[in-house]
C-alpha cells in the first residue's frame, strides 16, 4: 500500500458522516455510522470500511433500506432480547443491540441480544469488542449478506461467510479479539483485492469445476471455499442458523445478495452476547489469567523459519497504531471512487 493515500481517523469519519447526510440519513446516525466504518479502517478491517460507502449510499437512494428506522425491542427476557431493526443501517441496529447486552449482563451475568430486520454491520469485531470496554467478554455472530459458500459437496449457494467474533479482556496485554468468516476469506476482503487491482491467492476460491480461482473480479463464476474444510461448512450453517433463523431473519435461500440488488431489504440478522466475569469471580484475576495464557503462547517454541507467534487481535492492534499515528492507507483506486463521490454530493473531497 505504498502508493496509498494516508489520512486521519478524523477526517476519514468527517468524509463519511458528510456523505451520509447529504444522501438523507440524519445527523446522530450518520455519525454513528461514519464513526464505525472508519474505526473499522482504523483496526485494518479495510474490506468492511469506507470502501462500503458508495455500495450503502446506492442502496439508500434505491430505496432498499429505511434511513429514519424506529430500532425497538421486540422480545425480551431477563438475559435476552430480540430487536427489530426496522430494515435501518446494521451499525445502527447492532451498536444498540450491543449496549442492551451490556446492560443486561451486568444484572444477568450474560446476555444474548438478536436482530431481525437488520442491514450489513461491517466487521464482527466491532460489536465483540464494546463490552470490552466494561471489563466483559463479546461474542457476535451474523448471516453474511449474500450467499457465497454451497454445502460441503454441492453448488448450490446457500450459505455466506457467517462470521463469528470474540472479544476477551487481558490485564496488561491486548486484548484476544478473535474475527473470522467460516470462509477462508471474506468477501470484502475479495472486494478489497478487487479494488487494489490485485490476485487472490489460492485456497481462497474456486470455480464451479473445483479449479482455484485468483482473479477477484471473477468472483461471481466461483464460490469461496469453508475453513477447515467440511468443519466450516458446518460452522457457517449453525452461525446462519443462530444469527438468522432463530430471531426470524434471513438464512439459506432466502438472503438477498446486496451486491447485485439495491432495491431489496436484507433482513440481516444478527446476534451479540456479552458476558461478565465478574459472575464467575475476581475480575482482576480473571485478566491475569489471560496474560498468563497469551504470554505462554507468545514464548512457546516456535518452528524454524517462524520470527513470532501471534495472538489473536494482536496484528490488528499494531495496525490501529501504526494508522493512528501514520494515517490510515487509501488505495489510489477507491481514492478515485470517493473523490467522484464527493464531486456528485457537492461535497468537500476525502482530505
Amino acid at each position: 500500500m505504498s502508493d496509498s493515500t494516508r489520512v486521519s481517523y478524523a477526517s476519514l469519519r468527517d468524509f463519511i458522516c458528510v456523505a451520509f447526510e447529504k444522501t438523507g440519513l440524519p445527523q446522530g446516525d450518520a455519525l454513528t455510522m461514519a464513526s464505525l466504518m472508519a474505526e473499522a479502517d482504523l483496526q485494518g478491517s479495510d474490506g468492511h470500511g469506507v470502501i462500503r460507502l458508495i455500495p450503502y449510499i446506492r442502496r439508500f437512494k434505491a430505496g432498499a433500506v429505511n434511513l429514519t428506522p424506529n430500532i425497538k425491542v421486540v422480545q425480551e427476557r431477563a438475559a435476552m432480547a430480540l430487536i427489530d431493526g426496522d430494515n435501518g443501517m446494521g451499525h445502527l441496529v447492532m451498536k444498540r443491540a450491543t449496549e442492551l447486552a451490556i446492560e443486561k449482563a451486568r444484572t444477568a451475568g450474560v446476555a444474548w441480544v438478536g436482530s431481525v430486520h437488520s442491514n450489513h454491520a461491517g466487521p464482527a469485531s466491532l460489536y465483540a469488542r464494546m463490552p470490552l470496554a466494561h471489563d466483559m467478554l463479546g461474542l457476535y455472530f451474523a448471516v453474511g449478506n449474500a450467499n457465497h459458500l454451497p454445502a460441503w459437496g454441492g453448488l448450490s449457494m446457500l450459505l455466506s461467510t457467517n462470521p463469528i467474533a470474540c472479544a476477551i479482556p487481558a490485564n496488561q496485554e491486548v486484548p484476544v479479539v478473535l474475527d473470522m468468516a467460516t470462509t477462508v476469506a471474506s468477501f470484502g476482503k475479495v472486494k478489497a483485492k478487487a479494488q487494489r487491482g490485485e490476485m487472490m491467492p489460492e485456497g481462497w476460491m474456486v470455480e464451479r469445476d473445483g479449479r482455484p480461482l485468483l482473479d477477484p473480479k471473477r468472483a461471481d463464476e466461483g464460490f469461496l471455499l469453508p475453513v477447515g474444510g467440511y468443519k466450516g461448512y458446518g460452522l457457517s450453517l449453525i452461525i446462519g442458523l443462530l444469527a438468522g433463523t432463530l430471531n426470524g431473519a434471513a438464512m439459506g435461500r432466502d438472503v438477498v445478495d446486496f451486491n447485485h440488488d439495491d432495491t431489496t431489504p436484507t433482513n440481516t440478522g444478527q446476534a451479540i452476547v456479552a458476558i461478565d466475569p465478574a459472575a464467575f469471580g475476581d475480575v482482576a484475576d480473571f485478566k491475569a489469567r489471560v496474560d498468563t495464557v497469551v504470554r505462554d503462547l507468545r514464548a512457546s517454541e516456535r518452528m524454524p523459519g517462524v520470527e513470532r507467534i501471534w495472538v489473536p487481535g494482536e496484528q490488528s492492534h499494531q495496525k490501529r497504531i501504526d494508522y493512528t499515528t501514520n494515517g490510515i492507507p487509501v488505495p489510489p483506486a477507491l481514492k478515485a471512487n470517493l473523490d467522484k463521490l464527493a464531486a456528485d454530493l457537492g461535497i468537500p473531497a476525502l482530505a
